[in-house]
């Protein structure tokens, strides 16, 4: 998919007022990360990062940039945009907003704020190794693709939960960044009857 058909997609549904994957919680945590999508060889796509081992919360997870939202960010976009310049090194006049979506919410107490962004031109990563181990891209088509995205459901504290993942080559991606991915692809697909002629 290139930035024109997903530019198309990305306009055509209105966005919901909320997440379908939204858990019902009070006092959660507000953070915001940036679905970064960068132009590579014509196609769109995703920058991710994998988190060091020595953190405290989600240590080894895979994740997009992002974090808690401070006092000093006028809002979600820019936490988001701040927190992908310090993690990975992309500078925030290098990012294209092209929209956000409804607040995801984790049975671990966050309230994310999903900030999608388009990478204008390439950049050299540098990562901030205190919150990064690792930051790589994979196609927008693997995922948009709906077999390689799964569900399963989890019993926690009395409660099921439906946790996302996607397997993709060594990597394991689960939790909050599969939603948000299925979200956003499920956000992309047409339906059969907006393309019939």
């Amino acid at each position: 998919m290139d930035q024109a058909e997903f530019r198309l997609r990305f306009n055509l549904h209105p966005l919901a007022e909320q997440d379908p994957a939204v858990l019902p919680h009070l006092g959660l945590r507000k953070a915001a990360v940036l679905i970064p999508l960068q132009d590579i060889a014509g196609e769109l796509n995703l920058i991710l990062t994998q988190r060091p081992m020595h953190l405290r919360a989600h240590p080894g997870q895979i994740s997009f940039p992002g974090g808690k939202i401070e006092p000093s960010d006028i809002d979600a976009i820019a936490a988001a945009l701040r927190e992908a310049e310090e993690e990975i090194g992309l500078l925030r006049h290098n990012v294209d907003v092209v929209g956000t979506f409804p607040a995801h919410n984790t049975f671990t107490g966050f309230e994310i704020t999903p900030v999608v962004g388009i990478v204008k031109q390439a950049f050299v990563m540098r990562l901030d190794p205190g919150e990064v181990a690792d930051c790589f891209s994979v196609p927008l088509s693997f995922f948009i693709d709906p077999t390689h995205r799964h569900q399963k459901r989890f019993l926690r504290q009395g409660r099921y939960y439906n946790v996302h993942f996607i397997p993709y080559q060594q990597r394991f991606i689960w939790g909050a960044t599969a939603a948000i991915i299925d979200h956003l692809c499920r956000h992309l697909s047409i339906p059969a009857q907006t393309c019939r002629s």
